[in-house]
């Protein structure tokens, strides 16, 4: 059996008792480290927490190689661990379909996920978000417009847009440098963003939220990660009221 955890987004607590329970009744534990991290622990943290040994896995393993999972579900049970939320991900998606096509039974145990942190923290309602998108740290001959031709989109329909930020092994983008590599797209396809919203540490004892300008957020410090990005679309009343109580709008 294959069962996808979600570990919430923070810290070894933020995991439901469902999901420790199964965690600590496995035979098999692996850890998908590449879509998000729980900045407030560890891989050796969560042995010690769950009391069995945690495997680390990198995109190629599960992506273009996941065999030892799939087979070792075949015939022991398998905890499959994410931050956030298991299925927010394709790639866990596709390791489902794998599992299922293989006869191998799966299950899910939800956490909690900054698609909807996100919409407490900043005050932005859930149902005015469109298309989300990414923005990857750029290599050289390589600079990917679609995250701004996504906001674009949104932005001609008055939604919001939810943008996550890259993660590399020791390196994780933050707010100010997301909003440096989106203002030189949204120059390249000619788009004005007039507010951007960054927020930091979501589920952590003390998240860090701040809405502004282009040249207030460059400006601004948002400490250690993980960072997550929303650009907004016009702000109803009560969107504006609460950024300007809790983001420093």
């Amino acid at each position: 059996m294959l069962v996808f955890i979600g570990l919430g987004l923070y810290d070894l607590e933020d995991v439901s008792v469902k999901g420790l329970s199964f965690i600590r009744s496995a035979d098999s534990v692996f850890l998908e480290a590449y879509t998000s991290r729980l900045m407030g622990s560890s891989p050796e943290r969560m042995e010690q927490f769950y009391g069995k040994p945690v495997r680390v896995l990198g995109r190629e393993e599960v992506e273009q190689d996941p065999g030892e999972i799939l087979d070792l579900a075949g015939c022991s049970k398998v905890a499959f661990l994410t931050g956030g939320d298991p299925m927010v991900s394709t790639t866990h998606m596709d390791l489902r379909i794998r599992a299922a096509n293989r006869g191998i039974p799966t299950a899910i145990i939800h956490g909690s996920s900054i698609s909807s942190a996100v919409c407490g923290l900043t005050g932005l309602q859930n149902y005015r978000f469109g298309k989300s998108c990414s923005i990857p740290f750029p290599r050289k001959n390589w600079f990917p417009l679609t995250p701004g031709e996504v906001v674009a989109a949104n932005l001609s329909q008055s939604l919001h847009t939810l943008v996550y930020l890259d993660i590399q092994e020791g390196r994780y983008m933050s707010v100010p440098e997301a909003v440096r590599l989106m203002e030189e797209m949204a120059e390249k396809i000619d788009l004005r963003i007039p507010l951007y919203v960054g927020v930091a540490r979501a589920g952590s004892s003390s998240p860090f939220v701040a809405a502004g300008t282009p040249e207030e957020l460059l400006a601004t410090d948002f400490g250690p990660p993980l960072h997550v990005m929303v650009i907004p679309g016009p702000l109803h009343v009560m969107e504006r009221e609460y950024l300007e109580m809790f983001a420093g709008l």
